[in-house]
């Protein structure tokens, strides 16, 4: 019904084309007409740029609240506006969000010309290792800054690449030791590498690990305070909930949102989808719009101690 009389609508993911965060919209936005009243066609429009926040800014400042243009961005901007970002000219509470259609878990990968395949090597390491970022707000670089401060692990982390395919093409180059990001973008970009040895994962970011990674140490093993700990739930842990985060402009009609929910958790289940996924993949593990919401205001109640620790690491 709200989509009967619309030729198009438009999905905007906020990296370049290449990386996961692309693939990702790119799968969805080819099965989600189905789903949508009026089967509208579905466009697919790359904004990149400081880590995502024009693009942030831009759903929040200028689309159309009509249910007609969706971002795909990254969850830990969220958080980037609690600790006062610079650039920052959104707030998340008033975005409305559709879902998300898995939940991230990171890994650290470095290539075999940095030295390091494993984790005792890379704490052994005699200098810091180059992992490459987009910006503050960024998995790669968040991740990354947050593994430096709660574990020690000598890091130097390189912001303003727009997406992982740039990064992943700059350590090949050897310009970088590698990534810390989502082990969905790992085996898009560097899984032959994997397999013949020439990119080591070396480090599992998540709360448990990953079925594909049983011999691969998760760091909360390695956080030796609950500083350290907290660190990681808070920058790491639960922002992976988010990744990946489907949303509208704010004031976007209620019975737009709901529909739009439902369609997008459709699309997931749709045989044809979860075939692509399958030849891709790409992971299948949704999370509601309405949790995404409880995720959201429970970060706006971190107390203000916390807030000024994660400042001090996620914000340069």
């Amino acid at each position: 019904m709200i989509f009967t009389k619309a030729k198009q609508f438009g999905l905007s993911p906020h990296f370049s084309p290449g990386g996961a965060f692309d693939i990702y919209t790119r799968a969805v936005a080819r099965h989600y007409p189905k789903h949508v009243p009026g089967n509208p066609t579905a466009l697919v429009e790359n904004m990149t740029g400081a880590g995502g926040i024009i693009q942030a800014n831009y759903m929040f400042q200028r689309a159309k609240p009509d249910g007609l243009t969706i971002g795909n961005n990254i969850g830990g901007l969220i958080l980037q506006q609690i600790l006062g970002a610079k650039g920052i000219e959104f707030d998340g509470r008033k975005f409305e969000y559709i879902g998300v259609p898995s939940v991230d878990d990171c890994v650290c990968a470095l290539t075999k010309a940095s030295g390091v395949t494993n984790i005792n090597g890379w704490f052994a390491a005699k200098g810091p290792l180059k992992l490459g970022g987009v910006g503050p707000g960024g998995t790669l670089s968040d991740v990354a800054r947050t593994l430096n401060a709660a574990l020690g692990l000598p890091i130097r982390v390189v912001d303003g690449y727009k997406g992982v395919a740039d990064v992943r093409l700059a350590a090949d180059g050897g310009e970088l030791a590698g990534y810390c990001g989502g082990w969905e973008s790992v085996k898009l970009q560097w899984r032959k590498a994997v397999d013949v040895g020439q990119v080591s994962v070396v480090l599992q970011v998540s709360t448990k690990k990953n079925l594909e990674l049983p011999n691969v140490p998760l760091a909360i093993e390695f956080a030796k305070t609950e500083e350290a700990r907290q660190l990681l739930k808070y920058a790491v842990h639960d922002i992976a909930i988010m990744q990946r985060l489907f949303f509208l402009p704010p004031g976007t009609p209620k019975d737009r949102v709901h529909l739009l929910r439902r369609s997008f958790l459709d699309t997931l289940k749709d045989p044809e989808y979860m075939a692509e996924a399958s030849k891709t993949s790409l992971t299948i593990g949704p999370v509601t719009g309405e949790e995404i919401e409880e995720i959201v205001s429970g970060l706006f109640k971190l107390d203000s101690a916390m807030v000024a620790k994660l400042k001090n690491v996620l914000v340069p």
